[in-house]
């Protein structure tokens, strides 16, 4: 993700940022090409920088392939519950 900071000088993107504060906007060029602009919190630049961990990725991606899970029963009986 890229960090691009703007002049607020043109009333038609100062109107797209305004839109964007309360609810997504879709933004379609002329030739077809469309754009997201979505107002920005700390969750989503979290989410944005736990994806550009690859470790981390690497570590979900290989638990996601893991196919045997403990009955809970099972989980109870080892935590001694």
């Amino acid at each position: 993700m890229k960090t691009i900071t703007i002049s607020e000088d043109s009333a038609e993107i100062r109107a797209l940022l305004e839109q964007a504060r309360s609810k997504d906007v879709i933004v379609r060029l002329a030739d077809g090409s469309e754009f997201i602009l979505s107002a920005v919190d700390d969750f989503d630049v979290e989410v944005a920088q736990t994806r550009r961990n690859e470790k981390l990725m690497a570590l979900l991606d290989e638990r996601a392939k893991q196919t045997q899970t403990i009955p809970f029963d099972e989980v109870k009986r080892r935590l001694g519950d």
